[in-house]
């Protein structure tokens, strides 16, 4: 009887304290988000590899004003300009032929820059120039068109490319700026 009786309280000891703290209700099971179905044309990782390989390479092709000068006065050498065409007529350095960034395609740079993939590629953006006006209003520094325009270059096969790492003045009579329409209307035309 002791026993059934020690039983007894020990049964109820352990089920007050249960009774007197209920579970929380279980809540219903909630589906799992359905997977975001990407765009097959484009591909943010195969971007942030891109950058990835291309930082390397970049930073061993980083010039000083005198050696884009120098390089720019070689035959077969290609100044690419990538603001807009806008921006492009109000300024640019002279030579430079202009291909928007936003407008880089297999077809088009093979058309401007030509069949050989090893042409000599200068870049040069509105962070090379301290003047902060327009046409050379700055960007935030991460967000430099050299930036883009080098990754891009890269990404469709071209690798001669060098970039102006210098801040010059558009009024530096060394860096020949010229403004106004392009021969024929062409923004893709050298002056």
């Amino acid at each position: 009887m002791y026993r059934a009786l020690a039983f007894s309280l020990c049964v109820f000891a352990t089920a007050a304290p249960a009774a007197a703290h209920p579970s929380p209700p279980v809540s219903p099971p909630v589906a799992a988000p359905a997977p975001v179905l990407l765009n097959p044309q484009m591909s943010y990782d195969g971007y942030r590899d891109l950058i990835t390989e291309v930082r390397p390479y970049r930073l061993a092709r980083l010039i000083d004003w005198d050696t884009f000068a120098a390089a720019a006065r070689q035959p077969d050498v290609l100044i690419l300009d990538a603001r807009s065409e806008r921006q492009f007529a109000e300024g640019h350095i002279r030579g430079a032929v202009n291909v928007p960034l936003t407008e880089f395609s297999v077809g088009l740079l093979a058309e401007v820059i030509g069949p050989n993939r090893d042409r000599p590629i200068l870049i040069y953006c509105n962070n090379n120039f301290r003047d902060d006006r327009p046409p050379l209003i700055l960007k935030t520094g991460r967000l430099a068109l050299n930036l883009s325009t080098f990754t891009h270059l890269y990404g469709y096969g071209y690798r001669n490319i060098r970039e102006l790492n210098d801040v010059v003045s558009m009024s530096d009579p060394r860096i020949q700026w010229v403004s106004g329409p392009t021969p024929t209307g062409s923004p893709r035309r050298a002056r």
